[in-house]
């Protein structure tokens, strides 16, 4: 086995979405996912602590959000931080290169309940460490909540729409469209209220 060539994350995440295709996510092994990236098991617990987590790369995107947002100009006001961090996670992880790729791990996860309960929970760390991201930027606590969950609103919104397969747009600009639709709903809302 060619332990040593580069990127084992990357081959195995492929070779698991292969075979959860193929399979089914419940039929698959971890030993089948290393054999299929030409990699040992071993290698497999070096990076993920199960097969669920070859599909879900939390740590890297936590991390792309807060950087976005502490990064965002001082006088952006926090959904406009918000839609900098969307912008910034579009250019590193939902790059053209990639929309196949997480449309299939999409269908992967539609299909499993198992691994649509921790999408889920995934998506509420995110919308926590967003709202930590805030805080740090001296959001008032509610005023950063509400611009996190409205920022996740567009966050899955603008996702539906990049995998749509007609759909060519790149995410960052498209995130941005729906951080811009979600904030006019929001402020419809609040005038109807």
């Amino acid at each position: 086995m060619a332990r040593w060539q580069p990127d084992a994350p990357g081959r195995l995440a492929a070779a698991a979405l292969d075979l959860f295709e193929e399979y089914g996510y419940e039929d698959t092994t971890v030993s089948q996912i290393a054999e299929r990236a030409g990699l040992t098991k071993s290698t497999f617990f070096r990076h993920f602590t199960d097969k669920r987590e070859v599909l879900f790369g939390e740590a890297a995107m936590t991390d792309l959000l807060v950087e976005g947002i502490v990064a965002a100009p001082p006088a952006a006001e926090p959904l406009e931080a918000v839609a900098h961090a969307l912008e910034k996670l579009g250019r590193a992880a939902f790059t053209a290169d990639r929309r196949e790729l997480s449309a299939r791990r999409q269908a992967v996860l539609a299909a499993n309940p198992e691994l649509r309960e921790r999408e889920a929970l995934k998506r509420v760390n995110l919308t926590a460490s967003m709202v930590e991201a805030l805080i740090r930027r001296a959001v008032p606590d509610l005023s950063a909540h509400a611009a996190a969950k409205l920022g996740a609103l567009a966050w899955e919104l603008a996702l539906d729409q990049w995998h749509n397969p007609d759909n060519r747009e790149e995410f960052g600009p498209l995130a941005r469209q729906k951080v811009a639709e979600v904030r006019a709903a929001s402020l419809e809302c609040v005038a109807r209220f």
